[in-house]
């Protein structure tokens, strides 16, 4: 069984997730907006085994050194977006502003990779159209979908790296899993899949 708790965080509202595999206690971060206080609230007592991460850009990725050096996390991103983690420029962090602390990726993952969390096996699946190397991490009856799904919504396209065809085609993947997942979206609220299946104007 697995345990979700989240915070909405940064000035532009991600949410991120602390995942835990209850057998075992072990516990991994889902997108890591920055290393502030309310993000140590969210961590708590547990100590990270991994940061992934469902895409690159600078409000999911700003604090991942920060808490790699503190808890020894490893950094799971991508291979098309792994770069941002060195580069305000592809990250957009200098676009908005904002100063990057560059760090490197532990683990490169690509579609199918099963990622061990004690007893939890967390699938990736590969959803471009946000960024190149946008993903998404299952595990159980819950799918973490960072900008790629929303509530009644998708993620932008507009971006660098950006496919609206592509999200379109990870979208329709999406919905094509069998049953229903909650789901955990980059920002905005938690839906279903079944209630996005019926209503979301970019699904289907």
């Amino acid at each position: 069984m697995i345990h979700i708790k989240s915070a909405c965080l940064g000035g532009l509202g991600n949410n991120c997730y602390l995942l835990t595999d209850e057998d075992s206690g072990k516990s991994a971060l889902i997108d890591c907006t920055d290393a502030s206080a309310e993000m140590m609230q969210l961590i708590g007592n547990a100590k990270p085994e991994y940061i992934l991460l469902t895409h690159g850009h600078f409000d999911h990725i700003g604090g991942v050194k920060e808490i790699k050096d503190k808890f020894g996390a490893k950094i799971v991103i991508s291979k098309e977006d792994a770069e941002m983690l060195s580069s305000g420029k592809l990250s957009l962090a200098a676009f908005c502003g904002m100063h990057q602390i560059p760090a490197d990726a532990d683990i490169i993952i690509r579609d199918g990779d099963v990622i061990k969390l004690g007893n939890t096996e967390i699938k990736v699946m590969e959803t471009p159209g946000h960024t190149k190397g946008s993903v998404c991490f299952i595990a159980e009856n819950a799918v973490f979908t960072g900008d790629t799904l929303f509530f009644c919504s998708c993620g932008r396209t507009d971006f660098p790296g950006g496919s609206f065809e592509e999200i379109k085609k990870s979208l329709n993947r999406l919905s094509s899993l069998n049953g229903d997942y909650r789901i955990f979206p980059g920002h905005d609220r938690a839906t279903t899949l079944d209630f996005e299946r019926q209503n979301n104007p970019y699904m289907g």
